[in-house]
C-alpha cells in the first residue's frame, strides 16, 4: 500500500488556500505598513521598526500557547479564533488615528497570529514523517503565490487608490478565510487524541526538557540566528529601496515598485517549492538544506548591501527566495523529528516563538542600523546568517549519526 500523502487530499487543499488568502492579505500590507507610518504618522526608522517588533513580541509570547491549545482542543477553533483577531487588527490599522492605535492593532495580530502555526501543526497531522518536509514545503509554496500577488496588489491599491485601502482589503481577506475554515476545513486531531492530550498535558514541553534536548536546540539556534538577519531585513526593506533603489523618485513610483520586488521574492519561493525542494532533500536531506539555505541567504544580503538597481535587488531576492525556501522547511521538519508525534504543535510553537524572538531583536535595532547608513542592516545580517551556517554544523553530525544507527540496527 503506497504510503504517501495525497497532496489532492481535500484536508491539505483546504489548509494550503487558507495559508494562500491568508498571505496575500498580510503581504499585500508588508510594503506599505513602514511608508504609511512614515507618511502618515510622521514616525522615524527607529519606531516604525519597534512597530515592526510588537507583532512579533506579541506572538513570541502567545505562539506555543496557541500551538498547545490546537494540540488539546483542535487546530480549527484556533485558526478560526486567530484569523478573527488579524481580521480586527487590519480594520484598526486602516482607521488608525493616532500612533498607539498603530501599536495596539500589531499587538492584537501577534497575539491571535496562530494561523501559521497552527497550520503547520496541520500538515504534519495529516502526513507522514518520510513526507513532512515536503509537506510544509507546500505550505511555502502558498506563501510564494501569495506574496507574488499580495505585495504588488498593496503597492497598486496604495498608487491607484489611498494607502489605507490595502488594510481594508486585507481585513475583507481574513474575514473570508473565517467563513472557509468554519466551512470546509475537517478538524486533524480526534477527539480520542485531544481528550489525551489534555488528560496527559500533551504539547506541554518544560524549559529543562527543552534544554535537555539537543538537537532541538541546535534547530532552534540556527533558526534564532537565521531570523535575526531576516528581521533586520524585513523592518527595513521598505525603508532601504524608498532611499536606495528609488532614490529621487516618487512615493507612488517606489511602493509599486517595493511591492514589485517583493513579488518577485514570491515567486522564487514558489518555485523552489514546486520544483527544487523535494529532489534536494532526497539527494542532500534537512540538514544540509538547512546549512545551505543560511550560506545562500546570507550572501545575498551581502549584495543588497552592495547595489542600488532595482532589477538586481529583484533577482537577487530571487536567491535570497530559494535560500529560504529549503531552509525553512527542512528546519521545521527537523524541529518536528526530535520530539514525540503529540508535542507536534507544541514544538513547533516553541520553534516560531524562537524565530519570533529573533525577530523582536532584528525589527527593533534594525531602525537604528538604518539611521546609521541604509546598507548597514544588510552587513550586521549578513554576518549573522553565516553565524547560522557554522551553528548547524552539528546538525549534520547528528543527522548522520542518526542515519548510520539506523543502518546498523536494520542489519
Amino acid at each position: 500500500m503506497d504510503s504517501s500523502p495525497k497532496l489532492l487530499d481535500k484536508r491539505l487543499l483546504t489548509i494550503l488556500g487558507v495559508i494562500f488568502v491568508q498571505i496575500v492579505g498580510a503581504s499585500m500590507v508588508l510594503p506599505i505598513l513602514p511608508l504609511y507610518a512614515r507618511r502618515s504618522f510622521d514616525m522615524t526608522p527607529e519606531v516604525i521598526t519597534l512597530l515592526i517588533t510588537a507583532f512579533f513580541a506579541a506572538q513570541f509570547i502567545a505562539g506555543p500557547y496557541l500551538g498547545r491549545l490546537s494540540d488539546t482542543y483542535g487546530r480549527v477553533p484556533v485558526l478560526i479564533i486567530s484569523q478573527i483577531g488579524t481580521a480586527i487588527s487590519f480594520v484598526m490599522l486602516g482607521l488608525a488615528d493616532s500612533v498607539e492605535i498603530l501599536f495596539l492593532a500589531r499587538v492584537l495580530d501577534g497575539i491571535t497570529g496562530g494561523n501559521i502555526i497552527v497550520a503547520q501543526a496541520y500538515v504534519t497531522d495529516i502526513t507522514p514523517r518520510s513526507q513532512r518536509t515536503q509537506a510544509l514545503g507546500l505550505i511555502f509554496a502558498a506563501f510564494g503565490v501569495g506574496f507574488i500577488i499580495g505585495p504588488a496588489t498593496g503597492g497598486i491599491l496604495s498608487a491607484v487608490f489611498d494607502i489605507r485601502t490595502p488594510f481594508f482589503i486585507a481585513a475583507i481577506a481574513a474575514s473570508a478565510l473565517v467563513v472557509l475554515t468554519w466551512v470546509v476545513l475537517e478538524e486533524s486531531v480526534s477527539e480520542e487524541q485531544r481528550a489525551l492530550n489534555r488528560q496527559k498535558g500533551s504539547g506541554s514541553i518544560k524549559p529543562a526538557a527543552i534544554l535537555q534536548n539537543t538537537p532541538l536546540m541546535l534547530v532552534l539556534f540556527v533558526a534564532f540566528m537565521g531570523q535575526f538577519g531576516f528581521g533586520l531585513l524585513q523592518s527595513t526593506f521598505a525603508l532601504y529601496g524608498e532611499a536606495v533603489l528609488y532614490a529621487g523618485q516618487s512615493e507612488d513610483a517606489a511602493s509599486l515598485g517595493i511591492g514589485l520586488i517583493l513579488a518577485v521574492i514570491g515567486l522564487g519561493q514558489l518555485i523552489t517549492q514546486m520544483v527544487f525542494l523535494k529532489p534536494l532533500v532526497d539527494r542532500f536531506g534537512e540538514a544540509r538544506l538547512i546549512t545551505g539555505g543560511s550560506a545562500l541567504r546570507g550572501l545575498t544580503l551581502f549584495v543588497y548591501a552592495l547595489i542600488t538597481s532595482p532589477l538586481i535587488a529583484a533577482a537577487n531576492g530571487f536567491i535570497f527566495a530559494i535560500g529560504t525556501g529549503v531552509m525553512i522547511p527542512s528546519s521545521q521538519s527537523l524541529a518536528t523529528d526530535t520530539v514525540d508525534d503529540e508535542l507536534r504543535g507544541g514544538v513547533l510553537g516553541i520553534y516560531n516563538s524562537a524565530r519570533s524572538l529573533a525577530i523582536i531583536f532584528g525589527t527593533a535595532i534594525g531602525g537604528t542600523l538604518f539611521a546609521i547608513d541604509a546598507t548597514t542592516p544588510y552587513w550586521v545580517g549578513g554576518v549573522l546568517f553565516m553565524l547560522a551556517v557554522l551553528s548547524s554544523i552539528p546538525l549534520l553530525r547528528w543527522k548522520d549519526a542518526e542515519a548510520q544507527s539506523a543502518v546498523v540496527v536494520g542489519k
